[in-house]
């Protein structure tokens, strides 16, 4: 499998006067349609690096190349663009839109992009909505629906687009045991159609070790890194 995403020597400071330094010179490679666990304490460094793998954040210093683009020069929008069309992004809070319809809340990132809603992309969101169990729900409220529900409907919202990357901060963090196990299956389920590559924060070392590969981060460094692959 080729790396999908590259970090070169990456480091990040926060501050001017007084700096703290959150990741250290930290190299990390991921190959395409793999299933990553980030694992690591609080304060570790770990959403940080999700961030800049996401392009949310910039290194201070370092290269990040993201599906063959080094992305150290693009600007805003073209770093916009890129986590558009290539990177879908699950949160412990879904941040969905509780006075639009789980279906509308699932096309939002294509709305983002300003294009209309064809035959082809209404046809995808109504697929997706049943991919992830929410065929009898998709036109309820966000806000009118369970958290479980809530989840899936964030899970489909992080598909449309059809990215190359899922990035999942926590998610199943807001879960009881039963709903992560359920949501855990459907990640995987999707990683295994689609050739989806994940990277997975949590803190739940159950979940981490039922991924293809561990990487844990402490204080802002790669401390283990273990494959079954």
């Amino acid at each position: 499998m080729d790396n999908i995403i590259r970090l070169d020597k990456v480091s990040k400071i926060y501050g001017s006067q007084i700096k703290t330094q959150v990741l250290f010179d930290l190299d990390l490679q991921i190959k395409a349609r793999s299933f990553n666990g980030i694992i690591g304490a609080s304060g570790s460094g770990k959403s940080t690096l999700l961030n800049i793998v996401g392009t949310l954040d910039k290194p201070t210093r370092g290269n990040v190349i993201i599906n063959g683009t080094e992305t150290s020069q693009m600007n805003k929008n073209q770093l916009a663009r890129l986590r558009n069309e290539t990177i879908g992004f699950i949160f412990q809070f879904h941040y969905l839109l509780p006075e639009f319809t789980a279906f509308e809340n699932v096309l939002m990132p294509h709305f983002i992009k300003g294009q209309k809603v064809d035959k082809i992309m209404n046809k995808r969101a109504h697929e997706l909505m049943d991919l992830v169990g929410l065929s009898k729900v998709k036109n309820n409220l966000a806000g009118n629906m369970s958290g479980g529900q809530q989840q899936r409907t964030a899970i489909a919202r992080a598909l449309i687009n059809n990215p190359r990357i899922i990035l999942a901060d926590e998610p199943t963090g807001n879960l009881d045991s039963e709903t992560t196990e359920v949501i855990y299956e459907l990640l995987r389920d999707i990683n295994k159609q689609f050739e989806t590559t994940f990277i997975i924060i949590t803190h739940d070392r159950r979940i981490a070790e039922k991924t293809d590969r561990i990487i844990e981060i402490k204080d802002g460094r790669i401390y283990n890194d273990f494959s079954r692959i």
